[in-house]
């Protein structure tokens, strides 16, 4: 998976649609999750799409798989997951992921219902960090 600091010089390169097309491209590139784990337990509350994450890894490496049946929210997943992918749980729980975002402006380049499921993204990341942190 691509660091966001490099999904973020990418994409400041780019405009309008050349945006949609990187943010598909990136939920291409996001590892398979098995069907097994697209479950009402691993699915994100609030999302126009359907969304799943699943957590896995320890407290020193966290690591999750996410989809997404719609191919620009699962580019905004994608985003999500490279924020913190393969980072110390504690170093997640304490994290400004919504800042780390920023520089994609995801409010102003995307519709509102599609972004409208990235704070529950966050919020479902952070919370998942913060057990494993506090274990």
């Amino acid at each position: 998976m691509r660091s966001l600091s490099d999904i973020a010089e990418e994409y400041d390169f780019l405009e309008g649609d050349e945006r949609y097309r990187l943010l598909i491209e990136l939920g291409r590139e996001l590892e398979p999750m098995p069907d097994a784990l697209k479950t009402d337990a691993t699915l994100v509350r609030g999302c126009s799409a359907a969304v799943w994450v699943y957590p896995t890894g320890e407290a020193d490496r966290l690591h999750f798989l996410a989809d997404s049946n719609a191919a620009i929210t699962k580019g905004i997943v994608a985003l999500v997951i490279a924020a913190v992918q393969d980072k110390p749980a504690a170093e997640v729980a304490g994290m400004d992921v919504t800042g780390a975002l920023s520089p994609f402006d995801l409010k102003n380049q995307l519709s509102s219902n599609r972004t409208q499921g990235v704070p529950n993204m966050i919020a479902l990341v952070k919370e998942h960090a913060a057990r494993i942190a506090a274990a």
